[in-house]
């Protein structure tokens, strides 16, 4: 539990942002309220087997009466555990604004919750997991995912409006919508009311598209590259010693010690009258 507790990463959002590009007005039969949507924070815990991912929020409302305790939002998460994936924001009018995309993507409300995986080179195929589990403590909605591997990923994060009539359960906004609805300035709002977002960044509304929070970077990937380098340090160690047997250093060659000069030798007839041969005693 410690160590789960260490290794546990929080990302903040502003308070008292959930009406979209600002002009979002919420229904009103059943009053909603914007606290109840108002995304505050994130955070993902690794557990023995998946992850949790707590969600806080500015406050917990059950305008439906669901027995779960809390229907008022639509919580989406999209993880980005690899460098590719799905960049459609599934259901949400929103893009990923990076060139990578999710892997696995949750949908929660107090009507439970789904996880499915997108594989294949573009996540192309989806695989429905087991669900999640979750209940709400205090303003904070909490998703155990057993099928979620732990890891430090990039996040998407939005807030809906939760509703019993549609399909999916998200309440879209458009531009008449009376009590019952969501009322937007323009027909292609953004579903969501609240996006996990730096403050100032406002590019959900105006441009469509959704940064992620977390890392940016893929650990798997880190990790190959270490051993790719690890492996060509061996493959070069091995080289080098393999040169080293093919050709061993010779030992060094022992010097002959220097001759001493050769002195003058006397020929035969030198020797006779003296010349050449060295003097000892008298200059």
């Amino acid at each position: 539990m410690m160590l789960a507790a260490a290794a546990a990463l929080t990302f903040a959002d502003p308070a008292g942002d959930a009406r979209g590009d600002g002009a979002y007005v919420l229904p009103t039969r059943p009053a909603i309220s914007a606290d109840a949507l108002d995304l505050r924070s994130l955070t993902v815990t690794p557990l023995e087997r998946g992850t949790r991912l707590t969600i806080g929020f500015g406050g917990q409302q059950n305008p439906w009466n669901l027995d779960s305790g809390f229907s008022a939002g639509v919580t989406d998460i999209f993880v980005r555990t690899t460098v590719s994936g799905v960049r459609t924001l599934t259901g949400l009018g929103l893009q990923t604004a990076e060139a990578s995309g999710w892997r696995y993507h949750l949908r929660v409300s107090g009507a439970g919750g789904t996880l499915e995986r997108a594989d294949g080179p573009d996540g192309e195929t989806r695989v429905t997991l087991g669900a999640p589990q979750v209940r709400m403590d205090g303003p904070n909605l909490i998703v155990d995912a057993a099928e979620l591997p732990s890891g430090t990923y990039g996040y998407w994060v939005t807030s809906s409006v939760y509703s019993p009539l549609t399909r999916d359960g998200l309440l879209r906004p458009s531009a008449g919508a009376g009590a019952l609805g969501l009322r937007a300035s323009g027909s292609r709002a953004p579903v969501p009311v609240d996006v996990l977002a730096a403050p100032g960044d406002r590019r959900a509304y105006e441009q469509g598209v959704l940064a992620a929070v977390g890392q940016e970077r893929d650990w798997r990937l880190s990790v190959l590259l270490g051993l790719s380098g690890f492996g060509l340090a061996l493959a070069a160690l091995a080289t080098w010693r393999g040169r080293q047997e093919a050709h061993p250093a010779r030992p060094p060659t022992e010097s002959a010690p220097p001759r001493p000069p050769e002195r003058d030798q006397a020929t035969p007839d030198q020797a006779e009258s003296g010349q050449g041969v060295p003097r000892i005693g008298r200059p």
